[in-house]
């Protein structure tokens, strides 16, 4: 079983804090449409997405007229009383603390980044329990492409930040012998 984690184009959010919010697409959206494609395997394949509209949107160009399910566990992490500000705007007082530990302290109101990979790491279970011939095309976001990887591979959560996740990137993973091998882990260059 193969799946291609697709992470979003590049938005226009500078210095935002943004996660579940919905911010505009940038005006590369096209031309990394067509940098994505030949990167992704042809047609069958199963497309789910992030319910955010900037993963929805890809999805969508890139999977024409094929049956799209959305799914709530691919969201981004959810940053709380700090979504839809800019970064400059969180005191610090809010946000050094949880810079030290993402993984198990939440902005106010938010998730931790451990509840995210939970979240994730629930919809690659339940993928993998119904396995197809076909690869599956996972259209999310940074964070959750992060928190994926390190869940197949194991890797302490504390270290995701230090997987580079470009926008329109491709990780491409392949559940073998019931492990999960990282086959690629692309840019979007």
């Amino acid at each position: 079983m193969e799946v291609y984690l697709i992470r979003h184009t590049a938005v226009l959010a500078p210095g935002l804090c943004y996660g579940h919010t919905d911010v505009p697409l940038a005006d590369t959206f096209a031309a990394e449409v067509a940098r994505l494609r030949p990167r992704l395997p042809e047609p069958p394949y199963r497309v789910v997405s992030s319910p955010a509209q900037r993963c929805v949107a890809l999805a969508q160009a890139i999977a024409p007229g094929l049956p799209l399910t959305v799914d709530e566990r691919l969201r981004e992490m959810h940053f709380g009383t700090w979504e839809n500000r800019p970064w400059t705007e969180i005191p610090p007082a809010e946000t050094t603390p949880w810079m030290a530990d993402y993984v198990t302290l939440a902005p106010p109101a938010g998730e931790t980044f451990g509840a995210v990979q939970q979240r994730a790491a629930a919809f690659l279970t339940e993928l993998a329990a119904a396995p197809r011939e076909e690869p599956t095309l996972v259209f999310t976001h940074g964070g959750t492409i992060r928190a994926l990887v390190c869940h197949c591979l194991e890797i302490p959560l504390r270290n995701a930040f230090q997987l580079q996740i470009d926008y329109a990137s491709v990780t491409q993973l392949r559940l073998q012998h019931g492990r999960w091998q990282l086959l690629a882990l692309t840019s979007n260059h």
